[in-house]
């Protein structure tokens, strides 16, 4: 596991931490999900740099596996009959977040991945516990590969993906399409992914206050989402408690060395390069938890952004 830099925070990433502070945000763990939703949106507002053009997005809905329907934003970044893709699945603490609040995201990845991006709309906590996100995230991977004709997408260059909560999610998909012999994936993206519910890592302690995510939120969105305290014990909820990692879909895994995340992040790249999976680590050790959507503040997104769609590119071939 990579040691603590002595890398300086990042200027961009002082000025968030500024803002938030100047602006007097309540934490997300003296509120309500409903009132943390719309603070989170707000923020975007904020903090999230112009959208990117691409060349076509359509809003799609596919069926449930619990019934009714799920919405999926669909990105093509460039004109092409059949394009490699990602499924994405937002962050947010499996409470807050959707598929507005990681437009820009999606979009800057389908541009620089040359991609489709599949945005997942999945259920949120506490009114669907875990593990309905779970369930909606694998059943939309599902639909992606079964739908790749007519959304005009390559089943053979098919990865997921998705950032904090849904690095969490990807990673669980990840293990869930091995184990279940379909779909087949080639790549997960994960950055910087919850993926121990127990919080056990040195870097909650250590940089669990003052970097804009903080322990105390991390435990409110485990308390949302958990139906029992036991779920942190299943490895759909923590990945990194797997009983083994061999066999799933290569990686790329980004970490941040001021983000309480960090070090669960390392550890779990590290148990898939142990398990033979071919994994990237990338560590940006003067940045805070949720740094890749502040481009607007934070400059160091955009190259981050870009370096995670290079991976992708160079994963499809």
């Amino acid at each position: 596991m990579p040691a603590d830099s002595i890398d300086p925070l990042d200027a961009g990433a002082q000025t968030v931490l500024d803002m938030v502070r100047e602006a007097n945000r309540p934490a997300f763990d003296t509120i309500t999900p409903g009132e943390a939703r719309e603070l989170f949106k707000a923020g975007r507002k904020a903090l999230s740099p112009e959208p990117m053009a691409v060349a076509e997005i359509r809003d799609l809905t596919m069926p449930g596996p619990a019934g009714g329907a799920i919405a999926l934003r669909l990105y093509r970044g460039v004109e092409a009959a059949s394009l490699p893709a990602l499924v994405f699945f937002h962050g947010g603490g499996w409470v807050i977040g959707d598929i507005d609040t990681h437009d820009t995201m999606c979009r800057h990845l389908a541009r620089a991945a040359r991609c489709a991006v599949l945005s997942v709309d999945y259920r949120l906590a506490p009114e669907a516990k875990f593990p309905a996100a779970v369930d909606d995230c694998y059943a939309a991977t599902c639909w992606a590969a079964d739908n790749a004709g007519p959304l005009g997408i390559d089943p053979a260059r098919l990865a997921v993906g998705g950032d904090s909560a849904g690095g969490n999610l990807a990673a669980v998909v990840a293990l869930m399409a091995r184990d279940r012999e379909a779909p087949r994936l080639c790549y997960q993206l994960l950055i910087y992914p919850a993926v121990d519910a127990g919080m056990n890592s040195a870097s909650i302690t250590r940089r669990g206050d003052g970097y804009l995510l903080t322990a105390a939120t991390m435990r409110w969105f485990y308390r949302q989402y958990l139906a029992a305290p036991g779920d942190a014990e299943d490895w759909r909820a923590s990945p990194l408690l797997a009983p083994s990692l061999a066999g799933v879909a290569s990686a790329y895994v980004l970490t941040a060395g001021y983000d309480p995340l960090g070090d669960e992040g390392d550890a779990y790249a590290e148990r898939l390069a142990d398990a033979g999976v071919a994994v990237r680590l990338r560590r940006y050790s003067g940045q805070i938890h949720g740094f890749c959507q502040n481009g607007k503040i934070i400059l160091a997104a955009h190259g981050a952004l870009d370096e995670a769609a290079a991976a992708l590119t160079a994963a499809w071939g």
